[in-house]
């Protein structure tokens, strides 16, 4: 399994008029997310739109707990449970507020689609290298 945490202060312009984040945000969030935990392992979505591969959302579940509010500092842990082995992948998402209280769950299902044909592909083998790692079976060990 593969985790990552990154931090978000919540901006005026997030929030309604209740002072509560508009939920549509939270795909920004999400996004956040997943594009730090990719930058994390060596890579941007630069870099996979280089080798040619782009990455649509497909499907997208949230789940609203609690909400957070203006100026608050969140916590966007993106978690990949399973290595990909297909074209897709799917990340799971938990947004916590400072005090560790759950605030909102979610997850997000992409494609990996060959820029030149359109058609799906697998995810790039150095990708999937840096990967692989986190996903060792210790119990063999």
């Amino acid at each position: 399994m593969y985790e990552h945490s990154t931090r978000v202060r919540i901006r005026y312009a997030e929030t309604d008029q209740m002072d509560i984040v508009y939920y549509g945000n939270y795909a920004q969030y999400f996004e956040v997310g997943r594009a730090e935990s990719i930058r994390e392992l060596g890579f941007t979505y630069k870099n996979m739109e280089e080798m040619g591969i782009r990455m649509p959302v497909v499907e997208m579940e949230a789940k609203f707990l609690r909400p957070a509010h203006y100026d608050d500092l969140i916590t966007i842990k993106t978690i990949l449970k399973e290595l990909p082995t297909g074209h897709s992948i799917s990340y799971y998402h938990e947004v916590y507020n400072e005090n560790n209280k759950l605030l909102t769950t979610g997850k997000v299902t992409l494609f990996f689609i060959n820029s030149h044909t359109g058609k799906r592909t697998v995810l790039p083998d150095a990708f999937l290298e840096k990967l692989s790692h986190y996903f060792t079976d210790q119990s063999l060990l």
